[in-house]
């Protein structure tokens, strides 16, 4: 690989579940590392076997083998990180915390919710998911892992609506063992579901899966999950104050990707995001996720809630192989087309390299799903519970939910498609929102191709609009890495190169109400999508050079924070880093 620096930087802190919250406030995290005491670090070098005994030879303490990205997870103290450095070949980077947490707000309880009944839920239909229930396209067959804070045990999420078993595994990354898992002869029977456990003390995890499958009906008589035949599979990667690490997350994608073939895992699910400490193809968490992609895992990834402004997509949104996915909010009137907006919170592009991002958005405001109402958020926030099994949250957790779902519709419908071949179907049936005068309302920036439409996904006919020019082995191999189309003017407003009618001056943000149509003409498709090669991987006096001739003055014109000259961002001591700014329900 080119980039084998020894990065000194502590205190990498992610926060999960872009659903709009924070334990305990949105006060900045100051991190202080003792930097002479052991600490927790993820060495990856050219195999596993190999980071194993350079580790062991110092007297490190290996605490996760993390055989997806050839490394480990370590106790090093100061002296063994100098001893490591003297190999040479090996990326060293601290293991940092992770955080799924909550801080819900507006919005009330789940309409309709009480004690005995189930609530209607307006996302199956605000995407068309209905339409393709009442055709039998339900997400039989397909298996979503999703990689959170655990599940709780619910015949919602345990069953399909005719009552076969579905919760096919539990995986503890934390402790690494699996919890529970049914035998595999049982699959499609009534048999098989003894030892299902509640484990989600934080009631973030049971959240996002119920979006995604919940075979519960509410008094509309629709299904309250995107795909209600769906197979689920849940790996715990954060306890009960909703909090891991990156090994621990790492380690839950590893499990992934080794049982994919045996559990039938298609679709990932990682409602997470944090602030990118370095290039995408140097993150340890982003190469967990690119094998995953590799592997034939469909990963879909919240774009965070650190919007409006530019430049605001998390860690692992930034992959630019993945299904990136914003927030928009029906403004509490599910009825009503025209007062749709973008929720204020969504994150945006470009990402540093110069991808366009989100790809596409989809309901995240007041979203209705299953939680205990024991569970660490809601007894933080009991205003927002209905009293029975219904929480109410926002979040790009919620609307990457609802994508994961029309995922495992597409793939009911074509099993055999790839991860791009599902991307593009997914981008290609979005619909943009747009001005009366046909303009666009919202940059690609911030809409990506627009709001999801899952029954046009799953009845389109186009393949081949997804990460076109990229080769992800090679990527994760280090012999090339890629950049997006685009770029900022002198004048701070982010274009296109190549393409016209992108302009984004970055400004207030549009919340009149606008419609979501399938008529608009994209100029030239979505070759946004199309990547440039690196030509090297790291930053000269000019900026970066492509390969085409393009030349980036000044690094991309958005060089502050930006300039990752030696790998990631920091120092050898601390690192001050500020939490997502968690945003009221929309």
């Amino acid at each position: 690989m080119d980039r084998r620096a020894i990065f000194a930087f502590i205190g990498i802190y992610f926060f999960a579940a872009s659903a709009a919250f924070v334990f305990g406030g949105n006060d900045e995290i100051n991190v202080q590392t003792v930097i002479d005491q052991p600490v927790s670090y993820i060495v990856q070098g050219g195999s596993l076997d190999e980071v194993i005994a350079a580790v062991q030879s110092v007297g490190g303490e290996i605490t996760h083998e993390l055989g997806i990205i050839d490394a480990v997870a370590a106790t090093l103290s100061k002296d063994d990180v100098a001893l490591l450095e003297q190999h040479g070949d090996l990326q060293i980077t601290p293991d940092g915390a992770v955080e799924v947490a909550g801080k819900p707000g507006g919005g009330g309880k789940p309409d309709g919710g009480d004690k005995t009944g189930d609530p209607s839920t307006d996302y199956p239909n605000l995407t068309s998911a209905t339409a393709l229930h009442a055709e039998g396209i339900t997400g039989s067959g397909v298996t979503i892992a999703v990689l959170d804070s655990g599940s709780m045990s619910h015949v919602s999420l345990n069953k399909t609506p005719k009552g076969v078993w579905r919760f096919l595994s539990q995986y503890d990354a934390i402790t690494d063992e699996v919890i529970a898992q049914i035998n595999m002869d049982h699959l499609g029977t009534k048999r098989g579901g003894t030892g299902i456990i509640t484990d989600d003390a934080a009631g973030h995890g049971t959240h996002v899966q119920s979006v995604i499958v919940s075979s519960a009906t509410g008094s509309t008589g629709f299904y309250n999950g995107i795909a209600p035949y769906a197979n689920l599979v849940s790996v715990k990667a954060f306890d009960a104050n909703g909090q891991g690490t990156y090994a621990d997350v790492i380690r839950g994608i590893d499990w992934i990707v080794a049982n994919q073939d045996y559990l039938g895992i298609d679709i990932l699910n990682l409602s997470l995001s944090a602030s990118p400490q370095s290039h995408y193809w140097d993150d340890p968490l982003n190469k967990a996720v690119m094998r995953a992609w590799d592997a034939g895992i469909v990963v879909v990834a919240s774009a965070g809630n650190t919007g409006p402004d530019p430049m605001t997509i998390g860690v692992p949104g930034n992959v630019p192989y993945v299904i990136t996915v914003g927030a928009m909010t029906d403004n509490y009137t599910p009825g009503v087309d025209n007062d749709d907006v973008l929720a204020s919170f969504s994150a945006a592009g470009p990402t540093v390299e110069g991808f366009v991002k989100p790809e596409v958005v989809a309901p995240g405001g007041h979203i209705v799903g299953l939680m205990n109402n024991n569970t660490s958020i809601a007894v933080a926030h009991p205003e927002y519970h209905d009293g029975g099994a219904y929480f109410t949250m926002s979040g790009t957790s919620q609307s990457a939910s609802v994508v994961s779902g029309i995922a495992a519709l597409i793939l009911e419908a074509e099993p055999n498609l790839t991860p791009d071949q599902v991307k593009c179907k997914i981008m290609s049936a979005a619909r943009p929102a747009v001005k009366a005068d046909g303009s666009l309302a919202y940059s690609v920036f911030q809409q990506g191709a627009g709001m999801v439409d899952a029954y046009d996904a799953v009845h389109g006919n186009n393949y081949d609009c997804a990460n076109n020019g990229m080769d992800i082995s090679a990527d994760l191999a280090g012999t090339v890495h890629y950049g997006g189309r685009a770029n900022v003017d002198e004048n701070g407003n982010y274009y296109i190169m190549d393409l016209e009618g992108y302009l984004w001056t970055n400004g207030e943000l549009q919340n009149d109400g606008y419609l979501w149509t399938n008529g608009y003409l994209w100029t030239n498709g979505y070759l946004w999508t199309n990547a440039y090669l690196w030509t090297d991987g790291s930053v000269g006096t000019d900026g970066y050079l492509w390969t085409n001739g393009y030349l980036w003055t000044n690094g991309y014109l958005w060089t502050n924070g930006y300039l990752w000259t030696n790998g990631f961002v920091g120092n050898a001591t601390t690192e001050t880093m500020s939490v997502n700014t968690w945003v009221d329900q929309e």
